[in-house]
């Protein structure tokens, strides 16, 4: 699957299924919910280096606790059709390039590694699956994204 640009191909609205292995516990979780990738106002897809945000609400559900979750982060597209994903304050997270198809990132927290492989497995399906090891932190999680809405087309 070719995609002309990452951060077109993810706008839109998508369910999000996740399931959570936590090693050294035995622990095992999920999360459903919703997602969406928005452009910041006033930005689109002409610019090229416009900016969207990513915001994600649903059910978590591990070990004993089954409440609410969410997460937030910001996207900004590259000069090349790649993407910059960073943390609400600002931080940098890890780098996305969907144009083949697939892609595989990597971040540094402290002294925990997080490896991310990312795969649009068709138009209206992308899948993460992380792996997660360190000091503080030992799981797997892997996410699965359906489109609900989209305003890209594939080039």
């Amino acid at each position: 699957m070719v995609i002309g640009d990452t951060l077109s191909f993810l706008i839109g609205t998508w369910t999000v299924t996740r399931s959570i292995q936590h090693r050294r516990s035995g622990l095992s979780g999920s999360f459903t919910g919703t997602a969406t990738l928005a452009w910041v106002a006033g930005e689109g897809m002409p610019d090229a280096l416009a900016r969207a945000r990513y915001r994600e609400d649903g059910e978590l559900r591990y070990g004993s606790y089954a409440g609410p979750a969410s997460r937030g982060l910001e996207y900004a597209r590259l000069g090349d059709a790649a993407v910059m994903l960073y943390f609400p304050d600002g931080r940098p997270f890890t780098d996305l390039d969907l144009r083949s198809g697939s892609w595989r990132g990597s971040h540094l927290c402290g002294a925990d590694r997080y490896e991310i492989c990312t795969v649009a497995r068709s138009r209206d399906v992308v899948q993460e699956r992380w792996r997660v090891r360190g000091p503080t932190k030992d799981y797997d999680a892997v996410t699965t994204l359906q489109r609900a809405t989209s305003h890209y087309s594939l080039q």
